[in-house]
């Protein structure tokens, strides 16, 4: 008897630790992973650090801001010619949300961000070309092979192969503003023309959204992890200065994090750049 019941109360301690293991791995594995965040501004003339807080050297997928490289890239190649040149037509296989079923020039494309239209024009390009840009322009890891099945040319930039950095993405705006980067002058200057302006506190502010969500481990998007960015530069009484703003989160969002995270900024913006 006495050995029976040793047995039942080590079994029911067995079982004790079990459910507390359970536990405790349970909790770990549902942990909220950090967020990361970076505000970065750059002097233009100098290239001075004037503010760097966070995560600005990380690099996370650019989504929608990879529109500001692809308006260069689309302008130097010819395909894009002006700001309402070309015009394309929506086609039902694209499958885009409601309101991108229209048609789309370059304007509309970064000031809606289409995504549909950015797609289009790096097939019209072509792999060899669009390698050889983003090589060109060392922007962020280069890494254009995208999701496996070689879906890189439409999908790189878009929780993909391609990453890049706060650091990075103003780098790339300085030398885009300087004229540094590979591309002939007119197409610089039509390409700076397309970035979406907004008004900040008497500062004139160009910038480009990104918005999307990071990847789980499987490949499958994770709505507790949306990414969001606002990227670009800022101009008052002769004084211009780049700027990134990032953000991963660690838990879901209502709406497109970019968004949010543009109107913050530039609410932000003018006690950022302190005075002129």
């Amino acid at each position: 008897m006495r050995r029976i019941e040793q047995e039942v109360r080590l079994r029911k301690s067995l079982l004790v630790s079990a459910v507390l293991l359970a536990a405790c791995l349970g909790l770990h594995s549902t942990a909220r992973s950090a967020s990361l965040e970076c505000t970065l501004i750059v002097d233009f003339a100098s290239g001075d650090v004037l503010r760097r807080d966070g995560d600005c050297d990380r690099r996370v997928t650019p989504m929608s801001t990879f529109k500001v490289p692809l308006a260069f890239m689309g302008f130097d190649a010819g395909i894009l010619t002006g700001p309402h040149d070309p015009v394309w037509q929506y086609r039902p296989e694209f499958d885009a949300p409601k309101r991108a079923r229209k048609a789309v020039d370059p304007t509309i494309w970064e000031t809606e961000s289409i995504l549909w239209y950015s797609q289009e024009l790096t097939r019209k390009m072509g792999r060899e070309a669009f390698a050889r840009y983003v090589a060109a322009f060392g922007y962020g890891n280069g890494d254009i092979s995208g999701h496996p099945g070689g879906d890189g040319l439409t999908h790189s930039w878009l929780a993909s192969s391609l990453v890049v950095s706060a650091d990075e993405q103003a780098d790339f705006i300085r030398r885009a503003l300087l004229g540094t980067l590979p591309v002939r002058e007119d197409a610089r200057r039509k390409a700076l023309a397309v970035v979406p302006v907004f008004e900040a506190g008497g500062w004139t502010v160009h910038g480009k959204t990104g918005s999307g969500r990071m990847r789980r481990k499987n490949g499958r998007l994770d709505r507790s992890r949306p990414v969001g960015w606002f990227v670009g530069w800022a101009e008052r009484e002769g004084r211009m200065l780049v700027f990134a703003r990032m953000k991963v989160g660690n838990e879901p969002v209502d709406g497109p994090l970019g968004l949010r995270l543009r109107d913050e900024f530039l609410a932000d913006f003018p006690a950022l750049a302190g005075r002129p």
